[in-house]
């Protein structure tokens, strides 16, 4: 069952005094008759049609507009699989006891033979099916019907370790190797994961256990990992208990995540949600999460070895997601952005009870870029810090990292944000010869905030319009409509 979500109509009984009650109203009466966000704001880009489809989100003539307040149509309509197996026929027992790898592969193995058929899909029916992990293949859905429950192994030996991503250079955890995801796939095309709401289950606390304890040979596999893959949709399903992150699409394109729920416990260490990694035309939208770290992080490689790859992500979309993380950001762009990352919309979501709201991580020895990211629409309740650009993890996957890699950020319009009950202002900390320019905010309004509070930046310039309480003076410099083009 999904958690319960706050009231949001409850939030204005906090608001008490008849002066946050003006400035909310003068919030909403500027935000929506003197600012709005349109195309040109923004560099242009351009969804994807998709090969291998019955349509494509390409229209002309007579062919239906997908609707623009959603991605469900950008992968176009997925053809219908010829073939339709259940676990069952593979030798599958839904018992929650009974190893089900041998099924899974060999199911994998069969469908593989029918992806040039009209491709296959494999039903998971009401159960618990215990496996390690397995890979899928293109042309491909994997279905869990109401009441199906796919459940990780907990022997790691059933999650074999593969090896580091190019852009990592090694496990992000661990030197060498990593263990490979629970479900995973390498160069596939056209591959759906969803179903009437079944759950993936990676219980995860034997790994959290091993990390804790320190006892972590190679670095945590994810719940699901598609790597080098095109035309990707997850949707509809239930996520929990990811060893380490949740979903992670890492040198794909045209990928949709859609209707999901991601939950681990909030102590849960590095469990973050959805993570688009050297990606690009990428969707999330209407998700739930509650995570032991970011809801949502956008990322391009680490140091060294992500300037050498040189896998940027962008065209991203992030929007109506809604969740809570005691120990990171709602959503979070870096650390590891050394591949570059640009044209993200960032819109219309929910954080609460979080220790931040946007965050931008970087640091020297990363390089790369983060430019043309729009950040809108955002309502926060007890958030400590709504807004903070951080640097200095001293995070490195080994002496080989250049201290003179200094990323370059440029191009950061965030606009109406309100941010009730928050302890500390934004903190902007820049680096030093770094490039931290052209910040643009707009209608941003925190309230709850300590007298004494006070915006923090260094290294950053910018301008600011209709901010409350007052910024630094690095963004005072231009108060004018014309100071975030």
């Amino acid at each position: 069952m999904e958690p319960e979500r706050p009231n949001y109509g409850a939030i204005m009984v906090h608001l008490k005094k008849p002066y946050w009650v003006f400035l909310i109203l003068l919030f909403t009466f500027v935000a929506v008759l003197t600012f709005q966000i349109s195309t040109k704001d923004i560099l242009p880009f351009q969804f994807f049609g998709v090969t291998g489809s019955r349509k494509t989100s390409v229209t002309s003539g007579s062919d239906p507009v997908p609707d623009p307040g959603s991605c469900a149509g950008l992968l176009g309509e997925f053809p219908e699989r010829k073939h339709v197996m259940s676990i069952k026929e593979f030798g599958g027992v839904g018992d929650g006891k009974t190893s089900n790898t041998a099924a899974f592969w060999k199911a994998i193995v069969h469908m593989q033979r029918l992806s040039n058929k009209g491709g296959g899909q494999l039903n998971v029916p009401k159960g618990k099916w215990l496996t390690g992990s397995f890979n899928l293949t293109s042309n491909f859905t994997l279905f869990l019907e109401d009441g199906a429950v796919i459940l990780g192994s907990q022997d790691p030996k059933e999650w074999p370790v593969v090896e580091p991503l190019p852009s990592y250079g090694r496990g992000r955890e661990r030197l060498g190797g990593r263990h490979i995801s629970l479900i995973h796939g390498d160069g596939l095309t056209n591959v759906v994961i969803t179903g009437q709401n079944g759950t993936i289950d990676g219980q995860g606390g034997m790994w959290w256990d091993l990390w804790q304890n320190r006892r972590l040979t190679h670095t945590r596999g994810h719940l699901v990992e598609l790597m080098n893959s095109h035309n990707i949709l997850i949707s509809n399903l239930t996520f929990r208990n990811s060893p380490f992150w949740t979903i992670h699409p890492i040198y794909c394109s045209n990928v949709v995540i859609k209707g999901m729920t991601i939950l681990a416990p909030l102590n849960a260490p590095n469990t973050d949600g959805i993570d688009p990694d050297s990606s690009t035309n990428v969707c999330i939208e209407d998700c739930y999460i509650e995570s032991g770290d970011d809801l949502v992080a956008v990322k391009s490689g680490w140091d060294q070895y992500g300037i050498r790859v040189a896998r940027p992500s962008s065209n991203i979309i992030v929007r109506r997601i809604s969740g809570t993380t005691p120990t990171c950001s709602g959503v979070g762009i870096g650390s590891e952005m050394s591949g570059g990352i640009s044209n993200v919309i960032i819109e219309d979501m929910n954080i609460w009870n979080s220790a931040a709201g946007v965050r931008i991580k970087t640091d020297k020895g990363r390089g790369g870029y983060i430019a043309n990211i729009t950040i809108k629409n955002i309502t926060m309740e007890r958030v400590k810090i709504p807004i903070i650009f951080s640097r200095g993890a001293n995070d490195h996957p080994d002496y080989g990292w250049d201290p003179k890699a200094i990323p370059k950020i440029k191009g950061i319009f965030i606009s109406n944000i309100m941010s009730l009950n928050s302890t500390k202002a934004p903190i902007l900390a820049g680096i030093k010869g770094g490039s931290f320019e052209g910040l643009c905010f707009k209608n941003v309004t925190l309230l709850g905030l300590a007298p004494t509070a006070a915006w923090h930046c260094e290294f950053v310039s910018g301008c600011t319009n209709a901010v409350f309480p007052l910024p630094c003076p690095q963004l005072q410099n231009n108060g004018s409509s014309a100071c975030c083009i």
